[in-house]
């Protein structure tokens, strides 16, 4: 694990609603023996948000001011919506500029990937699509692989995950650009600027909460929308919450799928944890990659993706 980090908070979506958690992740990652920066955020709240447009903006921007020092990590304290009510308002020349000389990693999930999709889109710069403090590192219970596996990847440079997929799946390897994050919050980006153009691209994307027709119709908006064409493949994660109704007729989730799949001619495999879900792995976000499948088995490799030693100039 990495030793004495400065890791400063950012909130750039909803307010931390179970206070309680957000002490228990404060003072874990203090016991690991960094320094956590901007605390007050998790006390924010304005209707659903944690703080005015203006403040969580301001969370962001501050990364982009040379009179403040950046961190060596900026973590959202959790998800919810909000974010992309701030993509007009962030410094991305300021944030360009510091961020290329390869200081702090970004890291969140959920409603966060409309940020990483800017950071992308708009200044180039990676991140990783990880932990968040509450529902990550504030539980009674704190969950050893998200644990480890995040400082894992943060030390970097280069990284592999391994999972189970369709034993039926053909023998494939690929390499390709990994992206990708909470299906519902790319599609909010499908035709706006802060949309990435990812030729090549290994699209990873998860949700939760969601029927399985709102599932195949947001998959759909990335196909119609023009995102799929330039994807080689696609990554999916858990997408747990739906409930089959008498009038689904036993359409569910494994239906939706089976059905865009034939639809959008790509590749796609499931079983990666990342995202909501309890134990999960962090992913390089703008990084190339390589993916492979042998045996029932996937095996998803990243190099020279944002961590903790190019931060540090190395």
């Amino acid at each position: 694990m990495p030793k004495r980090l400065d890791i400063r908070l950012i909130a750039p979506s909803g307010y931390a609603e179970d206070r309680a958690a957000c002490q228990r992740a404060i003072e874990r990652l203090q016991a690991a023996g960094h320094t956590v920066l901007g605390g007050n955020v998790v006390d924010r709240v304005a209707l659903r948000f944690a703080g005015s447009d203006a403040e969580r903006a301001d969370d962001i921007n501050r990364l982009a001011d040379p009179d403040h020092p950046l961190p060596d990590v900026a973590m959202a304290i959790c998800g919810g919506y909000g974010a992309i009510a701030l993509l007009d308002r962030l410094d991305y020349d300021g944030l360009k500029a510091r961020f290329a000389d390869g200081q702090c990693v970004l890291v969140g999930h959920g409603d966060f990937t409309v940020i990483q999709c800017a950071m992308l889109a708009r200044c180039g710069v990676g991140s990783l699509h990880g932990p968040m403090l509450v529902q990550d590192f504030g539980g009674g219970y704190l969950r050893e692989t998200t644990w480890r596996e995040f400082w894992r990847a943060l030390e970097g440079p280069a990284m592999d995950v391994g999972w189970s997929c369709c034993e039926e799946a053909p023998p494939l390897r690929l390499e390709g650009t990994l992206w990708g994050g909470n299906l519902s919050a790319l599609c909010s980006l499908v035709g706006t600027p802060y949309m990435p153009v990812v030729e090549g691209g290994i699209l990873y994307i998860e949700e939760t909460g969601e029927q399985a027709y709102r599932i195949e119709r947001m998959l759909y908006e990335l196909l119609l929308g023009g995102v799929l064409k330039h994807q080689r493949a696609i990554l999916l994660g858990g997408l747990g919450g739906q409930r089959v109704s008498e009038y689904d007729n036993g359409y569910d989730i494994d239906h939706a799928l089976e059905r865009f799949g034939q639809a959008c001619g790509l590749p796609m495999l499931r079983g990666l944890a990342f995202g909501h879900g309890p134990d999960k792995w962090t992913l390089p976000f703008g990084a190339q990659g390589v993916l492979e499948i042998r045996d029932g088995q996937a095996v998803l490799s990243a190099r020279d993706y944002r961590h903790l030693l190019a931060a540090a100039g190395a």
